[in-house]
Formats: C-alpha cells, structure tokens, sequence
C-alpha cells in the first residue's frame, strides 16, 4: 500500500505514463463534498457550500472538466463522525465520485479519512481540519487539506494573547481532535511566552449547562476563558460564562468567527476579545477574484472562514483530474501534487480555461489559490498565514495579518 511519505516520489514517474494513457471513465467527472449543513458547524456549512458551488460554476462556464460538465454532490456531515462517514462513503459508493471537499471538523474529516478515502482509495481535501494529528494520519496518501495545521495556529494564538495582554489564561476545548490538539499547541506557546494555563478543560457537545466545567477553569483565579469550539455549544458556554461571572474575557479560534455568536451573545459583551482564524494574503488577484466573484453569486462574503478553502478544494481536483487526462482516484492523488507546487504555469481562481490550454499544451501548472500558496508537502499539509480578530459590538473585525514566528 501506498505510504504518505511516497506520494511527492510517485507523482513524477506517473505524470508521463498518465500522458501516454490518455482518458479513462473509472469515476464520473463528479467531485463530492462533506459540508455540515446542520450540527454544531452548520454556521460554517451553507456559506462553504457556495463557496464549493461557485468554483464548479466557473469552471463549467469555462469548459468543464475532460470535456465534461463538472458534477457536484453534497453529503451532510451533521457535525458527527458517524454522520460524516456515511455520506462519504454514499459519495464514494454511489455517487461515484473523483475526489471529495471536506469535511470541516477533524473529529469527522479523520474518521472520513481512515474508513473511506484510505481504505476506497478517494483523494480528499478539507478545506477546515486543522487538526496536528492530520499531518501524520496513515491515510495512504489520499488525505490533503487547504488551511494550515494548528501546529501553526496555536503559535500564532499563543503570541496574540499574550501581546493582547492576558497572563493566565485557562482553557475549554470540544472534546475532538481539534480541541485537544489546539488546545495543546497554545498551551505550550503561551507558557513558553511567559503566560500560564490554570485549567485545560475537554467539554461534551450537546450539553444544556457547562457551568461545572466553567467553575473549574475559574477556580485557578485565570483573567480570561480561551473556548476552543464551535458556535453552537460555543454560544451556551459564553452565555453561562457571563451570567454566572466566571468570566468577562475571551480568547478564541478560528471555529468561534462567526456573526452568529455576536447575535446571540451581544456584541458588547465581546468587543474585549480576541481570536485567531487562518486567513489569505491581502491584495492578491486571486483573493479579489474569489472575493468579487462570490458577492456577485450570493451576496456580500459573510466574514467566515473556510469558504475561500473551500473553492480552492474544487478547483484543485479539476486540475489534478484535467492533468491526469483521467478521473481515477489514484492517478487523481498524484496529480495534486502537480498542480499545487511549482513549478509550471501560475494559474488561479477563476482562470480555468488558462489552466486548460496550458495542459492540453503539455505544460505543468501551478495553482496560486484565493486562500494563498497551497504548496502540498508530503503530508498533504500547506503553509499558511493568520489573522488576528476580535468582535465588535455588531459583527467581526480584522485588526491585523499575521505570520507565526516558529
């Protein structure tokens, strides 16, 4: 069986027998996504969706795929593990697809990996799990993601606390593996930095009162609660959090930025706070696109993260199936190598039918996306920036771009 560490090897001997062999039909030219539209992350699933929606869009208006119109189909995660497993596994069994989008939670995107895409052979790239243990998941290969491991933004949230200020600081995590891994990279920045951790707390989704948990992490006498989560059951630990005056200060990740949480909360109990989200570099032709093109297909961007990763997952197996000359889920894999990394032809959001003609020319190409550099390692894993943000008393505000200093 294929091993993560041989993937980069593989993709350059394979490229010119795949040249050779021309199209094959062993999948449909259809790609999956596994999107939470309901759960604990459904604040994040609709407007990932249009953001999936919207690269399938332009590439079809720009010559599809192999000759073929794209074809999309959504799974809903619900948030859960089991959940997410069966819609994969219905994408990659009965929907036939070339490669899967998703899933956002690494408490799914990791199940997904172990049982469907490892073990049916289909590539699939989050665009949301941040999650350290991804980096070295024994997934054959198949596993890749478009945002940055949390190996990174515990650095990066780990200085913004302590440059924000806060010198303790306790912690309440969900109880996955992006809880506990973020949670264990902040922790050791923070106190590397000179801060301390009184408590570091595992929750329960789907609990009606947190306030033991709450009682717990204020018991060390810390000045603020970093909430590692989700808008759902992050809503309610916020709201106990305050009534009952365990605390008035927040630290937050990317899992947190959402308007949702302002509107149930209240924007002035929150402006104090601040937070860290993986974020794309500023003014780049890629990010305006992605950003011009979506407030033209649905409306203002909401200030989520995970959309941009999204659309750029689509657009990355369109390319590896376009360069492969076929949709089979291996040759697909090695592929993505290709046209993520240099060198080759620059190509970007919205720039399919550059892209196209660069192939069928016999180029390489390579992919700058809306989210940035997405530069695949050996792991599947890319480098990435973050952005420091905090609420206002009506919604969400960047205060700046950041780069964690490893």
């Amino acid at each position: 069986m294929i091993q993560k560490m041989t993937r980069a090897a593989l993709a350059g001997a394979v490229a010119s027998a795949l040249f050779a062999a021309g199209p094959a039909a062993a999948q449909d030219v259809k790609i999956g996504a596994v999107i939470p539209l309901t759960g604990d992350l459904q604040a994040y699933g609709s407007s990932s969706a249009n953001g999936i929606r919207l690269a399938v869009d332009e590439i079809n208006q720009a010559g599809g795929v192999l000759g073929e119109k794209l074809g999309l189909s959504i799974g809903d995660s619900r948030t859960t593990p089991q959940a997410g497993v069966d819609a994969a596994n219905k994408l990659a069994s009965i929907q036939n697809v070339a490669g899967i989008v998703g899933a956002m939670s690494s408490g799914v995107t990791i199940p997904v990996a172990k049982s469907v895409a490892s073990e049916k052979g289909v590539p699939q790239i989050s665009n949301a799990s941040t999650s350290p243990v991804i980096t070295d998941l024994e997934d054959n290969g198949y596993l890749f993601r478009t945002v940055p491991s949390d190996a990174l933004q515990g650095v990066a949230l780990g200085n913004v606390a302590y440059d924000q200020g806060y010198r303790s600081v306790s912690i309440m995590y969900v109880n996955n593996a992006y809880g506990e891994g973020l949670a264990t990279e902040f922790t050791k920045q923070f106190e590397k930095r000179g801060g301390e951790v009184p408590a570091s707390l595992p929750y329960e989704k789907g609990k009606a009162s947190y306030r033991g948990e709450l009682g717990k992490a204020a018991k060390g006498g810390a000045e603020g609660l970093a909430l590692i989560g989700y808008p759902e059951n992050g809503t309610t630990i916020l709201r106990q959090a305050l009534e009952e005056g365990y605390f008035r200060k927040f630290v937050f990740t990317d899992g947190m930025k959402a308007p949702e949480v302002v509107k149930n909360i209240g924007g002035q109990y929150l402006k104090n706070s601040v937070g860290t989200v993986p974020t794309s570099p500023e003014g780049t032709n890629a990010r305006e696109h992605f950003r011009q093109a979506y407030s033209e297909a649905y409306g203002e961007l909401p200030p989520k993260p995970f959309i941009d990763t999204a659309y750029d997952g689509v657009y990355l197996l369109a390319l590896a199936m376009q360069k492969a000359g076929s949709t089979d889920h291996e040759q697909v894999r090695d592929m993505l190598h290709e046209v993520a990394n240099p060198p080759g032809t620059k190509v970007g959001p919205g720039e399919w039918e550059k892209a196209r003609t660069a192939i069928s020319n016999g180029e390489d190409v390579n992919y700058e996306g809306s989210a940035g550099s997405l530069d695949f390692d050996e792991n599947g894993d890319v480098p990435g920036l973050f952005e420091h943000w905090t609420f206002t008393t009506d919604g969400v505000k960047t205060v700046e771009v950041i780069s964690p200093d490893l």
